[in-house]
């Protein structure tokens, strides 16, 4: 099992990527960018749900996008596992085992 300062593995990102394929995104960044309150939701997210899809309603620029998606993965300890369009997929796992919803799968 890989803890989170290990990088995921490119079957690993695929996984997750089908996982949360049916899921709506539950955090969206929209003019104002990055603020304290959407830090707060996407931290909120991760904890609730590890695997979370957050979308671009402003900075649909893949410049700007890459920037925040690379500021997300910095602050939060997560890593993006795929970006569809203006949908971005993030996962870090939930630091206690026996809470963890998503068993990812290792070779």
């Amino acid at each position: 099992m890989k803890n989170m300062t290990e990088k995921l593995e490119g079957f690993q990102r695929k996984y997750l990527r089908g996982l949360a394929h049916k899921m709506k995104p539950v955090v969206f960044v929209g003019h104002k960018g990055l603020t304290e309150t959407l830090n707060r939701s996407i931290n909120d997210a991760l904890a609730a749900h590890e695997l979370i899809k957050l979308k671009f309603i402003d900075f649909k620029e893949k410049e700007n996008k890459k920037e925040i998606t690379e500021s997300i993965e910095k602050t939060h300890g997560c890593e993006m596992v795929g970006m569809i369009g203006h949908t971005a997929i993030f996962f870090r796992r939930h630091p206690e085992e026996e809470k963890r919803k998503i068993m990812v799968p290792s070779r």
